[in-house]
C-alpha cells in the first residue's frame, strides 16, 4: 500500500497534466510563438546575422562565457538540491511527526513519504541533465561562432551557413536551459504536496499563472514588442 489518498492521486494527475501541458503549449502550439522564448530565438538569430560581419567578436566570446556560467551555476545548484532531497531520508519518523504537528501539516504513512521525496530527486535530476546538456550546448555554440570566417567576403555562402547553425544550435541550448528553469518552478510547486494534496494543487496553479504571465504579460514582453 502508499498510504496515497484518492486527493493525493488527483494532485498529481493534476501536476503532471499542467507540466505536459505547459510544455505543449509554450514550445508545440501556435499560441507558444508569441511567447517571450519564441521572441527571444528571433534575437539568437540576429545576434549570429550580426557577428557574422564584426571583425571584432570578443564581445560575443564575453556573452557566450557568461551564457555558460550561469548554466554552470544551475547546474551546480541541482545537484546541491538533489543532495538537500535525498538527505530528507534521514530520520523520516521524526520528520514525519514535526510535519503532522505543524499547523497545515498532514498526517502521511512512511511510504508515502518517500515516494514523494523520490519524485522531488527526479525533478532536480531532470533539471541537472537539462541544464549540463545545455552548457554543452552552449560550448558547441562557441565553437561553431570560432569557425565563422572572419572579414567574409559579402554574400560567403560557407559563413552564412555556420552563423545559421550557430543560431540553430543556439535556439536548441537556449530550449533546454529553459526546461531545466521550468523544472525548477514545478520542483516548488510539487513542495506544496508535503503539505498535502490540496497544497500542491494550489502551488501547481500559482506556479502555472506565474510562469503564463512572464512568457505572455511580462514586461519583458513590452520591452521586446515595444
Amino acid at each position: 500500500m502508499t498510504g496515497f489518498s484518492p486527493a493525493d492521486y488527483a494532485a498529481l494527475g493534476f501536476f503532471i497534466v499542467a507540466w505536459a501541458g505547459y510544455h505543449l503549449a509554450i514550445e508545440s502550439s501556435t499560441a507558444g510563438g508569441r511567447s517571450l522564448n519564441r521572441l527571444m530565438n528571433a534575437h539568437r538569430h540576429l545576434w549570429m546575422e550580426r557577428m557574422v560581419v564584426r571583425e571584432n567578436r570578443v564581445v560575443d566570446t564575453t556573452i557566450m562565457a557568461s551564457l555558460q556560467n550561469g548554466t554552470a551555476f544551475f547546474a551546480s545548484t541541482s545537484l546541491f538540491a538533489i543532495g538537500g532531497a535525498l538527505t530528507l531520508f534521514r530520520s523520516p519518523d521524526e520528520v514525519l511527526t514535526l510535519f503532522a504537528e505543524s499547523p497545515f501539516g498532514a498526517t502521511t504513512s512512511r511510504v508515502a513519504w518517500e515516494m514523494k521525496i523520490v519524485g522531488l530527486a527526479v525533478i532536480f535530476v531532470y533539471a541537472f541533465f537539462k541544464f549540463a546538456w545545455s552548457y554543452r550546448l552552449f560550448n558547441y555554440v562557441a565553437i561553431l561562432i570560432g569557425s565563422v570566417p572572419v572579414r567574409p567576403e559579402p554574400d560567403d555562402p560557407e559563413a552564412k551557413t555556420t552563423a545559421l547553425r550557430a543560431a540553430a544550435m543556439h535556439v536548441v541550448a537556449g530550449k533546454h536551459f529553459n526546461r531545466g528553469q521550468r523544472a525548477f518552478f514545478f520542483a516548488l510547486a510539487y513542495l506544496g504536496w508535503f503539505i498535502g494534496p490540496y497544497a500542491m494543487i494550489g502551488a501547481t496553479a500559482a506556479v502555472l499563472l506565474v510562469m503564463w504571465r512572464r512568457q505572455f504579460a511580462s514586461d519583458a514582453i513590452k520591452a521586446l514588442e515595444g
